[in-house]
């Protein structure tokens, strides 16, 4: 897109709203960039502790279910994680649990 394109037409190209294009526009003159900011809050300590102890236990347990993973981490690290998190930190490593019935 050319410098002087109506606004309209930028939002319709990249299918964003025109409030989109003007945020991007502030965030251009205010910080020369327009990198996203990064996440507020607090660093996952818990998740970043369960995606680097992981590994070694699903090469141990890769048959473990997500509430065996779970009590496995409780009595490690002294911490309760829900399935859902287990689950989510499993999914960051590209573990897939799938189960071969081509034998049964």
């Amino acid at each position: 897109m050319l410098i002087g394109t109506p606004r309209d037409d930028v939002a319709a190209r990249f299918l964003v709203s025109v409030p989109t294009i003007e945020r991007w526009l502030r965030l251009k003159r205010e910080t020369g960039g327009l990198a996203p900011k990064p996440v507020p809050g607090p660093e996952a300590v818990k998740t970043n502790a369960l995606l680097a102890a992981l590994p070694e236990r699903l090469a141990e347990h890769a048959d473990a279910t997500l509430a065996e993973h779970c009590s496995w981490w409780h009595e490690r690290a002294g911490v309760e994680v829900s399935t859902a998190t287990m689950s989510r930190a499993l999914t960051r490593l590209d573990w897939t649990q799938k189960k071969d019935h081509r034998g049964e």
